[in-house]
């Protein structure tokens, strides 16, 4: 699984497999069903920390084998599960279509930003995603609209519906090439200027504490440049646990309680992981 995670960590899967269409993934979820094996869906493994011993389930990886993106009428960009948030940016600069600049940059498949709510720069899924359809815990096609996707903080209906997003809805407006492009350039500059962008991570480690940001809490506990084995707080942005080399899960998740259990004894701030741990 280390090569299925930005993180470059993880053992073993006891199987993966690759669809490339909902067909697919609905016979998938009804073989494990019938069979009473453990499912696990994932994108790019961009917010994902796998367990060193690996994963004893079938893994299924919605990569560029389902990464679709098309337009819909002037102003929807339809986009499958695993086509990767950058390719969709640039696919919405080429049609002149504003709204996902935000995204540029964030190393996560549609699917994965989607179920999470991603954001960025004041931005979030939620500001263009409008509907997503799925495959239920039957195996069954089905769909969520507006309200309903319950699109928050770094989460959605996704989190608790066990259902497998497969497509995102997402309403554009019209703009200029120029302008979108100049917003574009200037968040990736940013982010290659302030993250650890050089180093395996899982983006930004823990969620942000309301009234504050993690980042600010770890440093000024003295934590930048921490390190248990291979896994280090970056020293050029410290709401980011990186994989300096050879992290073991072990490491990231021991760096992390120490992170999280100081921030709490000496700012009296709780850290939530954002990163997501699969065994």
């Amino acid at each position: 699984m280390s090569r299925h995670t930005t993180f470059r960590i993880g053992g073993a899967a006891r199987l993966a497999v690759y669809p490339e269409n909902e067909e697919q993934i609905s016979a998938i979820v009804k073989c494990a069903n019938e069979n009473n094996i453990r499912l696990i869906t994932i994108g790019n493994g961009s917010n994902l920390l796998v367990a060193d011993e690996g994963i004893d389930a079938c893994v299924m990886i919605l990569d560029e084998h389902f990464a679709q993106i098309k337009l819909i009428g002037d102003d929807v960009i339809y986009a499958t599960a695993g086509a990767m948030l950058i390719k969709v940016c640039r696919f919405a600069l080429e049609n002149g279509l504003s709204g996902l600049e935000f995204a540029y940059g964030i190393p996560g498949s549609c699917g994965g930003g989607a179920f999470m709510n991603a954001g960025a720069y004041g931005g979030e899924m939620k500001d263009v995603l409008f509907k997503c359809s799925h495959i239920d815990k039957d195996g069954n096609v089905g769909f969520l609209e507006g309200d309903e996707l319950s699109l928050g903080y770094r989460h959605s209906a996704y989190y608790e519906n066990g259902c497998i997003i497969t497509g995102l809805y997402m309403k554009m407006k019209k703009g200029d090439k120029a302008q979108i492009k100049a917003e574009m350039d200037d968040l990736i500059s940013r982010r290659r200027a302030k993250q650890p962008l050089e180093y395996p991570s899982a983006g930004s480690t823990f969620k942000r504490p309301e009234g504050y940001f993690a980042g600010a809490l770890i440093e000024e506990c003295n934590l930048k440049g921490k390190s248990i084995g291979g896994a280090q707080v970056s020293e050029k942005h410290a709401g980011f646990v990186i994989n300096k080399g050879g992290a073991s899960c072990r490491d990231v998740l021991e760096l992390c309680k120490f992170c999280s259990d100081t921030v709490e004894r000496e700012k009296g701030v709780k850290l939530e992981m954002e990163i997501r741990v699969t065994r």
